[in-house]
Parts: C-alpha cells; structure tokens; sequence
C-alpha cells in the first residue's frame, strides 16, 4: 500500500474515512464517537505533518503535529473496508520517520483497536505525572468535549527503536 502525502483532492475524502472508521464505537456502546463532527477538508489541510494510504484514493490517513519537542498523532483513521491490513501501523511507521525523538497521542484506554492496539505499535502508556505541558493540555481539551465519559490515557514511543520508555508508576490501566 503506498503511502504519501495526501493532496487537496484527497482531503475532501477523509472525512469519509473517518467516518467510516468510527462506526465500529457504535456497537460498544459509544455512538457519540461514532456521531462526532467531522473535520473539514480545510481543517485537515492544517495539520503540518500528514499522510494518506491509498492510490489513486486514500483509504487511510494520519495527521499529526509538534507538541513539546514531540510528534503527536492526532488521528489515524483506516476505512473499514480496509481495516485489519497493517495500514494504520504502516501510517505510524512513516510517522516515526519523520525526524522526532518520540511519537505521542492520546486514545481510549479500554477499546481494543486504541490503547491495547497502539501498545503492539511500541507505545507506553504515561502516568499523569508523565504527561508534558502540551499533552496536559490537549487532555483538558478532550475532558472539555466530554470524551472523558470513558477512560483516556496519553502514549508515547520512541520511533527509532519502536519502544518507549517505561511506563511511571503501576497505576490501574488508563489512568491517565
């Protein structure tokens, strides 16, 4: 699967990816990921760092941005039609090659395709105490829409070794 930078034809798609990938919330009792707004093309043109999977058409696509010396992912999405191929992974392959001493994100800690699926990847799960200004921030934002009705947690991992560092402290899973 070829991955590139996407192009302002291939923006207009995404949002129908994400779409797409977020249908699968529905049946665990979280319709309103499923339900969430969707970014515009125009938001999604944003982002500094960006790829897409698929060719002529995306059916993937990842955009993340610097925060604290960091990459942080803000958003992998796979079509469901696509799902269960290695896409995802591969996206955050070309992420961690883009030059930055770690990758970071944020996800749902209990549902298996988030926080379980991104620990196969080589991602940690950070203590709060862990957590940098910026990621600190990104989840007050998150608590502010309301997706702290189910557990969050922040990641990171070293992408040239596709490890992290360990894990501060044995808190319960998804505490941060």
């Amino acid at each position: 699967m070829r991955i590139r930078k996407p192009t302002a034809a291939d923006l207009t798609r995404l949002p129908e990816i994400e779409r797409s990938a977020g249908e699968c919330f529905r049946g665990i009792g979280m319709p309103e990921i499923a339900d969430d707004v969707l970014p515009t093309a125009e938001d999604l043109a944003r982002y500094p760092y960006a790829w897409v999977a698929g060719e002529p058409e995306p059916v993937a696509y990842l955009v993340a941005v610097p925060v604290d010396g960091s990459l942080h992912i803000e958003q992998v999405s796979v079509h469901a039609s696509w799902a269960r191929r290695g896409i995802g992974r591969a996206l955050i392959e070309e992420a961690a090659r883009a030059g930055f001493p770690a990758l970071t994100l944020t996800t749902f800690a209990e549902v298996p395709w988030n926080a379980p699926y991104y620990e196969r990847c080589g991602f940690v799960r950070l203590a709060p105490s862990a957590l940098t200004p910026g990621l600190r921030r990104i989840r007050a934002a998150e608590a502010a829409r309301g997706l702290d009705r189910w557990p969050r947690v922040a990641m990171r991992r070293d992408p040239l070794t596709g490890s992290a560092p360990k894990p501060a402290g044995r808190g319960r899973p998804g505490g941060a």
